[in-house]
């Protein structure tokens, strides 16, 4: 392998002979589908990342966000949008406008492109050569944040949802079963992880995604609190500011009141840890309590209508190593359907709490007890599985209007889901 090879962009139609991921039919005698690039370039909202950008919407945003340019030229928006590396990485020519592509998560294929294709040739060689190790749950779910969460070179910010940006949300497991996969169901037994087939992986991927997610949105609040906008609104809760307005004796917000800030103080957003804490204190009660303890402190600098900068790197710098701990526990631990049954139901216990923190919560739960219970059930066999779909279902449903989301109706659904899994 020539050694100019490591760190070159081939573009995905190297990936899209009939012979190798661009077949029509999936394999069944391989490790492969070879499937792969005809599940992207025709089923996953990747492919079409690229033509976000053209559209009405897309030039509205680069005119406001004044790029001088358009919004599919803007090395701002193709940072996330398309396969944007420099030309001289580029080992041929190949369009941006093929949007978010095999390389995006693989890593650069010059070093391994050639190699991978013969006979013998191993996973741990294709890494070596500069492939992405995507079998690792937290490498996959640190991919996945670059452009789900952000990094200080590519991120979204309140001035780009101001501008018509979506806010920005994840969760490993359902995000992954919306792509939808293209590969092998489970991977992960490859690399040494326990072989509880497929059964339970789900909630591996939701554990360790969400321990994930927690680490970089601890650093990425400390790296915004060093930036020149300070406090970064998109740090916070959306919803909490951008909502519909109504009679105060309507307003559920009033009436449930303001417990751990001033009102008219928007609040940090708590979705990346509100549900997560549950898994945290199922798995290690000592540790849990840590981790609760230091984002809580987080929380209360965020929570400020002018939070100080030092304080909040200073606490988030104490808790990012907690999570990344529960992280390569979740990662490698074993799962049964137990656990997944005791932290639905602590999830759903404390669906007042969950629901009454916001929309983007809701949102949080409502994936983490679908990912649960099809983990769940695949391996318990429940007999009421169709009652418990339906009624996590009217979870999502309460969800799609995020302005007249109400955490009442919310939380007693959630409470419904709960005693149908008893």
């Amino acid at each position: 392998m020539p050694a100019e090879a490591m760190g070159q962009y081939s573009g995905p139609g190297s990936c899209s002979a009939t012979s190798c991921h661009g077949s029509i039919r999936p394999r069944g005698d391989s490790r492969i589908l070879q499937t792969e690039y005809s599940t992207w370039v025709v089923k996953d909202k990747h492919s079409r990342a690229y033509l976000a950008l053209t559209g009405e919407v897309g030039e509205r945003m680069a005119r406001i966000l004044k790029l001088n340019t358009k919004a599919e030229e803007s090395p701002k928006c193709l940072v996330c949008h398309s396969l944007s590396v420099p030309a001289e990485k580029r080992a041929r020519t190949f369009e941006l406008s093929e949007g978010v592509s095999c390389e995006n998560c693989h890593g650069p294929a010059g070093g391994w492109l050639g190699g991978h294709t013969t006979r013998g040739w191993t996973h741990e060689q294709s890494v070596a050569a500069g492939m992405v190790d995507l079998r690792d749950l937290t490498h996959r779910t640190d991919k996945c944040l670059t452009c789900h969460l952000g990094t200080p070179d590519q991120f979204v910010d309140h001035e780009m949802i101001a501008g018509g940006h979506p806010d920005l949300y994840f969760e490993l497991d359902s995000f992954q079963a919306a792509m939808p996969l293209h590969w092998k169901v489970p991977r992960e037994s490859e690399a040494g992880k326990p072989a509880e087939d497929a059964a339970m992986l789900g909630m591996r991927q939701w554990g360790t995604g969400q321990a994930e997610q927690l680490r970089a949105e601890l650093e990425r609040v400390s790296w915004r609190a060093k930036g020149k906008v300070w406090p970064e609104y998109s740090e916070l809760d959306c919803f909490a500011c951008h909502h519909a307005l109504g009679p105060a004796a309507q307003s559920w917000r009033q009436e449930h009141g303001y417990s751990a800030r001033r009102a008219g103080d928007p609040p940090w957003q708590a979705s990346r840890y509100i549900v997560f804490l549950h898994l945290a204190e199922a798995v290690d009660p000592a540790a849990a309590q840590d981790l609760a303890a230091k984002v809580a402190k987080v929380q209360a600098e965020m929570n400020k209508l002018n939070p100080d900068p030092s304080a909040v790197v200073a606490a988030a710098g104490a808790a990012a190593p907690v999570a990344q701990q529960f992280g390569a526990k979740l990662q490698t631990m074993s799962y049964d359907p137990a656990m997944a049954k005791r932290v639905m139901l602590a999830i759903t216990g404390d669906a007042e709490k969950i629901s009454y923190s916001g929309e983007r919560c809701g949102e949080q739960a409502a994936m983490a007890l679908d990912s649960l219970y099809i983990a769940y059930s695949k391996e318990a066999k429940a007999g009421d599985a169709a009652d418990v779909r339906a009624a996590i279902n009217v979870l999502f449903q309460q969800l799609e209007n995020p302005s007249y989301y109400e955490p009442g109706a919310f939380s007693h659904q959630m409470e419904k889901v709960g005693s149908l899994i008893r």
